[in-house]
């Protein structure tokens, strides 16, 4: 059973992922999260860049195909939520997910995140700001104001796990709103 806290993540990422604000989720709303996400880290390799898109797509495709019974390319909130708080359905797609998103925002592949990049990222997701600086600091920045990529990414799996509660990424919920 999901805990509330995992529910209001998942609740909060749909609202984000919804690009254009028509209550579903589409395609074109990956396209352009993924564009801006990017669009947000413009040292990062070709490589980096390439594994972001991927997975955005990615994840979009295993939407459709866990949950597009009727084939007309639109998720509903409850249907996002079913999906994602399943780890047998969506756990992979949460790897590939985290993994390119940590590597995005490591540019200089020294295996850190720094503040300036991580803020970037998650700004272009569409988190607010000061939810995003508590998360960050929550991981325990190291020297130069920095994270593992490493514990950016066992985050976002984190983030994702029905079960979790009082993780780092609860930060991003406090008094969000679209």
């Amino acid at each position: 059973m999901p805990t509330t806290e995992a529910n209001d993540r998942v609740q909060l990422v749909f609202s984000l992922f919804d690009a254009d604000g028509n209550g579903v989720l589409e395609s074109d709303d990956f396209e352009l999260m993924a564009k801006r996400v990017v669009a947000a880290v413009p040292e990062a390799g070709d490589i980096a860049r390439s594994a972001m898109l991927g997975a955005f797509r990615r994840y979009w495709e295993t939407l459709v195909r866990e949950l597009d019974a009727n084939g007309d390319g639109r998720i509903s909130a409850e249907e996002f939520t079913a999906v994602v708080l399943n780890p047998e359905r969506f756990d992979a797609t949460v790897d590939e997910f985290a993994d390119a998103l940590a590597t995005m925002g490591d540019p200089d592949g020294d295996g850190f995140v720094e503040r300036p990049h991580f803020t970037a990222l998650m700004t272009a997701i569409g988190f607010r700001r000061p939810n995003i600086d508590v998360l960050f600091d929550a991981f325990e920045p190291v020297d130069g104001d920095r994270i593992p990529a490493i514990t950016w990414a066992d985050g976002i799996r984190d983030y994702y796990r029905p079960e979790k509660a009082g993780i780092p990424g609860d930060h991003l919920t406090a008094g969000a709103h679209r």
